[in-house]
């Protein structure tokens, strides 16, 4: 009797957690198609159904993941401060021809578990200056740098610690990988 008490308590915390978790997905997703409409009321008609299918559909696709909330406010201006540093960089590389770039492409070992922590790593990636994901592969990122001469590796290193950080996280202890600086 103990036993089958436990297993449903149990259950109804797990599905508290899904409820809570589906409910944060359809607020999430409301506010994107009221982003989307320009908060037209009209719409909703069809906005509804989409959000509704658009949380059933992540609810299957992505599991449920923790995220800190403090270190994903403090991961906006790393965002926007290196957006416009990668942009700015790249419009100088186009318009001054004549400066030096040796391109090349960096295999970086991620520390990061699998999961959408390191999709979100291989997204971000190409906001630093001069960089761009290419593959996202088992255990590393394949990186293209216009500048292999810069020290993209700590920039890298930064970047994966945040993410570590924004998704309550801690990295996985290398086996020895060192990151493959080799122009390929």
């Amino acid at each position: 009797m103990m036993s089958r008490l436990s297993s449903k308590s149990w259950l109804n915390d797990l599905m508290n957690i899904h409820f809570r978790i589906a409910w944060f997905r359809v607020v999430a997703f409301a506010f994107m198609w009221v982003m989307l409409t320009e908060g037209s009321v009209n719409s909703w008609l069809v906005g509804a159904p989409i959000v509704l299918v658009a949380t059933l559909i992540s609810m299957v696709l992505v599991s449920p993941f923790s995220c800190s909330v403090i270190h994903s406010v403090r991961f906006v201006p790393f965002f926007i401060w290196n957006s416009l540093r990668g942009g700015a960089n790249v419009a100088w590389c186009a318009l001054n021809p004549k400066i030096p770039i040796a391109p090349g492409l960096i295999d970086f070992p991620l520390r990061l578990p699998p999961g959408i922590s390191r999709v979100f790593m291989a997204n971000t990636v190409s906001l630093l200056p001069g960089t761009l994901s290419v593959n996202l592969g088992k255990n590393h990122l394949k990186v293209h740098v216009l500048d292999t001469r810069k020290n993209v590796l700590s920039e890298l290193m930064t970047l994966e610690k945040i993410v570590a950080k924004m998704f309550n996280i801690s990295l996985h202890d290398g086996k020895g990988d060192k990151c493959n600086e080799n122009i390929l």
